[in-house]
């Protein structure tokens, strides 16, 4: 089970690799976009990790909503509605729960993905986050499907975000500011699919330094 502690714990840590990567995304998206995803991404969730303390007598989905609330208000640019609706979805999913199984885990991973593509309009192959967010959720749904834990299908999950992520470098952008581009798109990597990769991994990292799951 994934605890509300552990969730906490999560949001804390995946601000903390988006501080310590926020110049990287800048890079990444200065190649193919307004060269402000780290900053923006920085930005909002410095706002969640100063609220983080307040939300520890609040049930998973209240903190889940909370987060959605100040990065949609926090974010400038599509990231903040993406993320906002990422987390706004994942919160109803799983609407008055401490803990959370394999099977609750997975509904929110998905509830999130679902919200990225009906506010974002993209699909596989745009290289958007959807190109790492989606293989993730496939693999972890299958990794429980052959009776996997939690820690052990986001560890399937994190491994085909980073091959999706991989996957972006050769695609040309065919939603945002990236889109722009045409054919200079091709050869970078996707800055969105980066923090969302962080955001898989940083999840794992926490579920990885606690025992039982």
């Amino acid at each position: 089970m994934v605890n509300q502690a552990q969730i906490l714990e999560w949001l804390q840590a995946f601000a903390t690799e988006i501080e310590q990567n926020k110049e990287y995304l800048t890079e990444l998206d200065a190649a193919i976009g307004d060269a402000d995803h780290g900053i923006n991404m920085d930005r909002g969730f410095k706002k969640v990790s100063s609220q983080l303390p307040s939300l520890a007598d609040q049930d998973i989905s209240s903190i889940l909503k909370t987060v959605s609330m100040t990065l949609i208000s926090s974010i400038g640019g599509a990231s903040g509605p993406l993320y906002g609706t990422w987390f706004l979805r994942a919160s109803t999913a799983v609407a008055g729960k401490q803990e959370l199984t394999e099977q609750d885990v997975l509904e929110l991973l998905q509830a999130g993905l679902d919200g990225v593509l009906g506010r974002g309009k993209a699909q596989l192959g745009d290289k958007t986050m959807v190109d790492v967010l989606s293989p993730a959720v496939e693999a972890f749904e299958q990794a429980i499907r052959e009776g996997k834990k939690t820690q052990e299908a986001l560890n399937t999950a994190v491994v085909a975000a980073e091959q999706g992520l991989h996957n972006t470098i050769p695609m040309l952008a065919k939603k945002g500011r990236a889109s722009y581009l045409g054919e200079r798109s091709i050869g970078h990597q996707d800055p969105g699919g980066t923090s969302a990769y962080l955001m898989l991994k940083s999840f794992l990292e926490v579920l990885e330094g606690s025992e039982g799951l």
